[in-house]
């Protein structure tokens, strides 16, 4: 060794035992003990930091929470959205099926208001075009989907929330709920926050019930639930879509590799064609896929995320798929079903398809039954000028004042629930719910009369079901 090298050698030892040395004198009460002094200094002053007054707490942004919010700060309640994730819309946004729906049923809008209002912003502001809903379309609903940009719904239903005077609270959730004198304690959790927020009243747009089930109060679920679903899009593969041979030669390819364990039938519904048709997008399934716990939430997103690698790395592997490349990827599984309420009204699958007219009815709504299985889809097309509606009472939890909930944990049965579950719907009943939370908060009452709520909903532009 060089003598140049060997003194730079011993210049660079002497500089780590100088680091190291004044590392430990430091760390004997130096410069890093107050760094973590003032850490624990922040968390306890975060812990304790004063609480939240408020009239009216939505947990859940999703398609119905972030409605409900609006709503009712549209109504002049102080209102506060938690939402767990990074983004308001659930469904619509985060989850991908950003071609909501049905507003409209039999020639006639059905569902308006503050959703079918965001809606039409963000296909104006993108330069979307709106379907002609004056054109029949029998069984195929989908045409009078609306197909917009989740990420900019997402957006402007926060800038909706933010003009409604909305206290926006991303990355927390509920820890503990209880009832006090006028109305709710509830203890705030997130990111370096723990904070108590006193309200009125409660609006549990989870989608999990995730509020009832704090309460102890008893929720209902199946035994094997919906399948979920990823959303995402292939492109870039060059095969003859009309060449039969090539397809079926494929579909016997996958069926091999299913027996092989290589790939799951539900990572493409047993269909390559279909599957291949709609580019990967709504055309495969998560068995299980549930939300309602950590646990369950992060096992379903895992699942998801490596179906759709099974399917690009099979479909890289193939003649005319050379150059497959992944065009849309969405960040988190869309889930179907988990928990349901016990309401004082629940709403079955024969209400649903007759169109019975509760006489608390708030909102319309308009869906096929649409129950997912294994492999495929089970519809059940409503029948002509058939429009079901979302009575008030299965939004109440029985057995509790105060609280409400809107979005797919309303009180039904699976049948019900698999059309009452989508997206105009839920919104349609958040609107329902936040315009009661709000009123029943301003006049100190906990079920303020029905007509009041109609005659809001009325006013903010929804359609409300003449009984």
């Amino acid at each position: 060794m060089h003598a140049s090298s060997q003194s730079q050698t011993k210049r660079s030892q002497v500089t780590r035992r100088g680091f190291l040395s004044r590392l430990g004198a430091a760390s004997s009460g130096g410069a890093i003990l107050a760094v973590t002094s003032s850490a624990r200094a922040d968390a306890t002053a975060s812990a304790k930091a004063d609480p939240i007054v408020a009239d009216v707490l939505v947990v859940g942004g999703g398609t119905a929470g972030t409605i409900a919010a609006i709503q009712a700060g549209r109504l002049g309640a102080r209102t506060v959205l938690v939402e767990v994730g990074s983004q308001l819309g659930g469904t619509t946004s985060t989850a991908g099926v950003d071609f909501p729906g049905l507003f409209h049923a039999w020639g006639r809008q059905v569902i308006a208001g503050i959703g079918w209002e965001l809606v039409q912003e963000t296909a104006r502001l993108n330069g979307d075009q709106l379907p002609d809903f004056t054109v029949p379309v029998g069984r195929q609903h989908w045409r009078h989907q609306v197909r917009i940009c989740g990420a900019l719904y997402a957006v402007l239903a926060e800038e909706a929330c933010l003009k409604a005077g909305v206290q926006l609270r991303h990355y927390e959730f509920p820890l503990a709920v209880e009832e006090d004198a006028d109305g709710w304690k509830t203890v705030l959790a997130g990111k370096g926050t723990r904070v108590e927020i006193r309200t009125r009243q409660i609006v549990d747009c989870s989608g999990d019930a995730s509020v009832v089930g704090l309460l102890g109060l008893p929720r209902r679920r199946e035994a094997v639930i919906q399948p979920g679903t990823l959303i995402y899009r292939l492109g870039g593969w060059r095969i003859d879509r009309n060449d039969s041979k090539v397809f079926d030669a494929l579909q016997a390819k996958a069926d091999e590799a299913v027996r092989e364990g290589r790939l799951l039938d539900t990572d493409f519904n047993g269909n390559l064609r279909s599957y291949l048709a709609a580019g990967g997008q709504n055309a495969m399934h998560v068995p299980g896929a549930d939300s309602s716990s950590s646990v369950a939430h992060t096992r379903t997103n895992s699942r998801g995320r490596q179906s759709f690698l099974r399917m690009l790395r099979f479909l890289k592997s193939q003649p005319g798929f050379e150059n497959l490349r992944v065009e849309r990827l969405q960040p988190e599984t869309g889930v179907r079903e988990t928990y349901r309420i016990y309401g004082e009204t629940t709403v079955t699958r024969d209400d649903y398809v007759s169109g019975r007219l509760f006489p608390d009815a708030v909102a319309y709504s308009f869906y096929p039954i649409d129950l997912h299985e294994g492999r495929g889809v089970r519809p059940e097309p409503l029948a002509a000028g058939v429009v079901p509606v979302v009575p008030l009472g299965a939004l109440i939890p029985k057995g509790v004042r105060n609280l409400l909930v809107a979005g797919r944990c309303l009180s039904s049965d699976r049948l019900a629930n698999s059309a009452l579950r989508v997206q105009a719907s839920c919104m349609a009943m958040g609107q329902a719910a936040g315009a009661a939370a709000a009123l029943a908060a301003r006049y100190g009452a906990t079920a303020p009369p029905l007509e009041r709520i109609r005659q809001a909903l009325t006013d903010h532009g929804a359609v409300v079901p003449s009984v």
